[in-house]
C-alpha cells in the first residue's frame, strides 16, 4: 500500500509550486500517494502591519484561487491535485508574475476550472467569504502540526510535518526518490527542527529547467 504524503499549499506561493512538482516527480519513482490540500497566504499575512502596500494587495489577490481550493477540497478533493497543476500553471510557468487586488485571479479561476472539469460555480466563492471558515480549517490544520512560523508548502511525511522543502529547481527520476528518501529521514527524527541556509534564486517553474533535471 501506498505510503500517504500530505501537501498543503497556495496556489500563489512560487515556493510551493517548486516543491509540488517536486513530490510529484518522486510519486512516479516512491510508493507514495500524495494528497494536495489548500492553505493561506492571505490567512498568514492577516494582520501583518510590516507589509508595504504591494504586497498587501497581493494578498488580496490571493484569497479567490484560496478560498476556491477550499471549496473544491471540501466537496471533490480528489480534483484538488488536477485543479493545482492546472492553476499553478497558469500562474507560474504562463504567466510568472503576481497579480494584486481581489478578484485578480477571476479569469485563470474560471479558465483552471473549465480545464479539470469543475463546475464554474466553484469560482463564486473567489469574492465572497462564504468558505473562509473552511479555508481557515484546513489552514490551521497545517500550523497546528508545524507551528505558526512557517510559510508554504507544509509536507506530512510517516506522520511528522514541516515547512518546505523550500527549492529552487525541480529534480527528476532518481534524484527526485532521492531528495525525498532524504527529507523523510530528517521529518521522522523527532529531535530534528531546522535546517536552513539563504536563498541565492527564485525556483524554476517547470521539471527539469536547468541543473534541475
Amino acid at each position: 500500500m501506498a505510503e500517504p504524503v500530505k501537501f498543503w499549499f497556495d496556489v500563489m506561493c512560487p515556493f510551493a509550486w517548486a516543491t509540488s512538482r517536486w513530490i510529484k516527480e518522486a510519486e512516479k519513482v516512491r510508493d507514495i500517494e500524495v494528497q494536495f490540500v489548500p492553505m493561506s497566504l492571505a490567512i498568514l499575512n492577516d494582520g501583518n502591519d510590516d507589509q508595504d502596500d504591494d504586497h498587501k494587495k497581493v494578498m488580496e489577490a490571493a484569497w479567490g484561487p484560496a478560498r476556491v481550493f477550499a471549496k473544491v477540497a471540501d466537496e471533490e478533493p480528489n480534483k484538488v491535485d488536477a485543479l493545482y497543476t492546472a492553476m499553478g500553471t497558469k500562474v507560474h510557468v504562463e504567466e510568472n508574475d503576481h497579480r494584486q487586488g481581489f478578484g485578480a485571479y477571476d479569469d485563470i479561476i474560471a479558465a483552471a476550472l473549465e480545464e479539470v472539469g469543475l463546475d464554474a460555480s466553484y469560482a463564486e466563492v473567489a469574492n465572497t467569504d462564504a468558505v473562509d471558515e473552511k479555508l481557515k480549517a484546513f489552514h490551521d490544520e497545517a500550523i497546528d502540526k508545524v507551528g505558526d512560523d512557517v510559510g508554504t508548502p507544509v509536507v506530512e511525511m510517516k506522520g511528522s510535518a514541516f515547512f518546505g522543502p523550500v527549492i529552487t529547481r525541480i529534480p527528476t527520476g532518481e534524484k527526485a526518490g532521492a531528495l525525498f528518501d532524504a527529507a523523510v529521514g530528517l521529518a521522522v527524527d523527532p529531535y530534528f527542527f531546522e535546517l536552513k541556509r539563504t536563498r541565492t534564486e527564485m525556483p524554476e517553474a517547470q521539471v527539469g529547467e536547468k541543473s534541475g533535471d
